[in-house]
């Protein structure tokens, strides 16, 4: 089976780069996957878990916005930030959850609710990810 490279990078570090079979990722529009030989494009990221699919086993990785670059034998995930299933602390993810429903529930201006509810939507994404097996 035809493979490509796969990247996931943040400003801090690459946290991914192996041949894979598949990826999916969710963009602005919508979910999609990517197989060998797709046709290049860049879109926007929403923050969601991507999926790996790679010799018959799935992988996890929680992506917390950014962009994908599909070329013919690479897909680059620039990330705001990405954290691999295993590398998540499950209780800071859910101290996170819960400082989030704090504010969300607290009376504030527009510019602090977005903030709450996309710190929401991380701590979230890390705790799907996490849990997923």
């Amino acid at each position: 089976m035809s493979t490509f490279l796969l990247e996931i990078v943040t400003p801090e570090r690459k946290v991914y780069a192996q041949d894979v079979d598949m990826v999916s990722v969710k963009g602005i529009e919508g979910e999609f996957g990517i197989l060998p030989n797709h046709i290049p494009f860049v879109t926007p990221l929403q923050i969601a878990p991507v999926v790996i699919k790679k010799d018959r086993q799935e992988e996890y990785i929680a992506v917390n916005g950014g962009f994908v670059e599909v070329r013919k034998d690479k897909v680059v995930i620039l990330a705001e930030s990405a954290e691999r299933q295993t590398d998540i602390d499950l209780d800071r993810a859910m101290a996170a959850k819960n400082r989030a429903e704090q504010r969300l529930k607290a009376k504030q201006d527009e510019f602090d609710f977005r903030r709450a509810e996309l710190s929401m939507q991380r701590a979230m994404n890390r705790i799907n990810v996490k849990k997923h097996r």
